[in-house]
């Protein structure tokens, strides 16, 4: 029996859904904007990385093919060699929103039908008895925040009041979130771990998709750092997904990053969070390396979101990408005859775009493997596609969505 490796680029989007323009994304492009600025030597960065975007390896996929179909463009560097190693097509979301969690659930069979409930773009931004029991029930002096911001200012320009203090920094963005930042330290980790599983409970009722812990180090004089040690409190999703088939059917089940969270430990199986890019490959293809047949690896890379997309970071963005590109031949050395692979993405998050937030975008869908025959797939009506095309790879019931391969 075969066996199924997942991978999610956080982010990695390859240009504007076709309702991006209600979300006031119409023209973004991820990948595409990153591959331009490559181009054009406007993401050079000493030590780092400098001409043209490189990813020889993803183009041999169909990656930039996937593009083309996306936003009618071949992104600069993309262009497909003479032989195509894999499947290719683009997908589009169905669930509203480009939050995380439901980028997630659809890819994996299940498709949000109630939209979240997110938090107005206002000082305050939360409800008044939202702030009142959280500070009761934790016990707390008091927050500060109480914003949409970027995690990075608002850690920069609170931290120094919040160690002075002890309230914790509270804020959202776009995004169906309520995050808190708090010293590790200074206020504790596991203090702020049971802070948030008490935002998390008093959350459900606005419909919020996430609380986020978001802890950090420094000091005022020194600067402040975000550690690895961020956990995200998600609601359980409201229906099965291809998990749960695979944990009906006593599949093993490899969970690597922030999968466990977004799926909140529900049939995540083994879990695995490393920090890092490439510390949870590693451990996704040393996953796939003890996998029986009929097992499944689920992994998220979450620095081209967190490190990069959010930052604005171009030329950050792109190396991020270069450095998955020059992992493609390790995991197709960790394929197994009649394994599938399949590589996509969650949302945008276009490094050159106004703001700090997701972008609504359409993502990639790359599969490969020995039994995969190159072909174009298309547009896929939804991610659910994704997770369909599993199950009939691993023999498992259906689930949502028209199998792609």
């Amino acid at each position: 029996m075969a066996r199924a490796l997942l991978i999610v680029l956080d982010s990695v989007g390859i240009g504007g859904a076709p309702d991006a323009e209600r979300y006031g994304d119409a023209g973004s492009d991820t990948v595409g904007h990153i591959a331009e600025a490559c181009a054009a030597g406007r993401a050079d960065r000493a030590g780092l990385r400098s001409g043209p975007l490189r990813l020889p390896h993803l183009a041999g996929l169909g990656l930039g093919l996937a593009c083309e179909g996306a936003s009618g463009r071949m992104p600069p560097g993309l262009a497909p060699p003479a032989e195509i190693l894999g499947a290719w097509g683009h997908a589009v979301e169905t669930a509203a929103g480009k939050d995380t969690p439901s980028g997630h659930w659809e890819i994996a069979g299940l498709a949000m039908r109630e939209p979240w409930g997110y938090f107005p773009d206002t000082r305050p931004a939360f409800p008044a008895a939202l702030i009142r029991d959280l500070i009761r029930l934790g016990d707390l002096p008091g927050i500060l925040g109480d914003s949409h911001a970027s995690g990075i200012a608002i850690i920069d320009a609170l931290g120094a009041e919040h160690l002075r203090t002890g309230k914790p920094i509270c804020y959202t963005s776009a995004d169906s979130v309520f995050q808190i930042a708090a010293h590790e330290e200074a206020f504790g980790l596991e203090r702020l771990y049971a802070l948030c599983r008490t935002a998390r409970q008093l959350c459900d009722a606005y419909r919020v998709g996430r609380v986020i812990a978001r802890p950090f180090t420094g000091t005022g004089e020194a600067g402040f750092r975000r550690t690895s040690n961020r956990r995200d409190f998600s609601v359980a999703p409201p229906g099965d997904t291809l998990l749960d088939r695979l944990a009906t059917a006593g599949r093993d089940v490899v969970s690597v990053g922030k999968i466990g969270d977004i799926f909140a430990h529900r049939a995540t199986g083994r879990e695995v969070k490393p920090g890092g890019n490439g510390a949870c490959l590693d451990a996704a293809i040393d996953a796939l390396g003890r996998l029986r047949d009929g097992g499944f690896v689920f992994a998220n890379l979450v620095d081209f979101d967190s490190e990069h997309g959010h930052r604005r970071d171009v030329p950050g963005y792109a190396a991020e990408l270069e450095a998955f590109d020059a992992r493609i031949p390790d995991i197709r050395a960790a394929l197994r005859p009649g394994d599938l692979c399949l590589v996509t993405a969650d949302h945008g998050n276009d490094p050159t775009w106004h703001g700090t937030e997701h972008t609504r975008e359409q993502v990639p869908v790359l599969a490969f493997g020995s039994d995969i025959a190159p072909r174009a797939l298309g547009r896929r009506a939804s991610f659910a596609d994704i997770g369909a095309a599993v199950a009939l790879h691993l023999g498992l019931p259906p689930v949502a969505g028209t199998p792609l391969l």
